[in-house]
């Protein structure tokens, strides 16, 4: 299919790309490929590709690398367009862009210029591997690529220790093994993980068991491909009941019953119902 050029309006658009599979992109980002004035990728390449596959031609648009390595250099000329009154897209390597990705200080500086900005969603790897991981998706935390070294790892794991929510992190092959190894030693050795690899790719993979068991598995054979860490929401210790009343008392000096539930439900882990009893309880003495 030829992609015919529409009018598209000034302004900076955020276009998300295929994780693998070439026909995950939506037909509103192929609008956009054909029709905007400038073009800036992660990957130039990867991008030229995606447009060549789905018979999107580049013509005489310019077309401009955007990366981490580059963006103090690239922004400005990007930004010159954007003032200039013409429409810029940017698309990152694969998935949505600005999560985990360096578009998020072009988007920042478009913003501060009160450029109009808009997003053509899509893909998201984060979101696409919970989806298949089995663990609860009612509340989940992205946090992204944890530090290099172990103690720093360490570190940040701790901080995310009582999080009520399935976490799910972005790995490199070669260091899902130390990270792996680094959880079950922080979180637990038993507690549910799932390692899903090349999504939507040919030898894509979910691997699913405990910390302890999924840091063996990768530490002796290191993994090929895109990775993305799932990790399940550690078991509420149960909260004093002194302490849950005490709260609770605060909560409804200045709130509803029920909104004094809510809010202390979420803040100590335990289920609303248990926490709207014992609100109407306190509230009736």
């Amino acid at each position: 299919m030829n992609w015919q050029t529409r009018d598209i309006a000034p302004g900076l658009y955020l276009v998300a790309t295929p994780l693998g599979h070439a026909r995950d992109i939506t037909l509103r980002a192929l609008d956009l490929l054909a029709s905007v004035d400038v073009l800036a990728a992660e990957d130039t390449r990867s991008l030229r590709r995606l447009m060549d596959i789905h018979a999107v031609p580049l013509g005489n648009r310019p077309l401009v690398a955007y990366h981490e390595h580059n963006a103090d250099r690239a922004r400005p000329k990007l930004m010159k367009a954007l003032e200039a009154g013409q429409s810029v897209l940017y698309a990152s390597e694969a998935g949505t862009p600005l999560i985990s990705d360096p578009g998020f200080d072009l988007m920042r500086a478009a913003l501060a210029a009160e450029v109009p900005c808009t997003a053509a969603p899509g893909p998201t790897a984060a979101v696409a591997a919970l989806t298949l991981s089995g663990l609860p998706s009612d509340r989940f935390l992205f946090a992204g690529f944890l530090p290099n070294s172990s103690g720093k790892r360490k570190t940040a794991l701790s901080e995310l220790a009582g999080v009520p929510a399935t976490l799910i992190f972005y790995e490199s092959p070669k260091r899902l093994g130390k990270m792996l190894r680094d959880a079950a030693e922080v979180l637990g050795a038993g507690r549910d993980a799932v390692v899903c690899r090349e999504l939507t790719k040919k030898f894509e993979e979910r691997c699913g068991g405990t910390l302890g068991d999924l840091s063996r598995k990768y530490l002796e054979t290191a993994p090929k491909g895109e990775i993305v860490v799932l990790i399940d929401r550690g078991a509420a210790e149960e909260a004093d009941p002194d302490v849950l009343d005490a709260a609770l008392v605060d909560a409804l000096s200045h709130m509803s019953v029920k909104d004094a539930a809510r809010d202390v439900a979420t803040t100590f882990g335990i289920p609303r119902r248990e926490a709207y009893q014992r609100a109407m309880a306190l509230a009736k003495n």
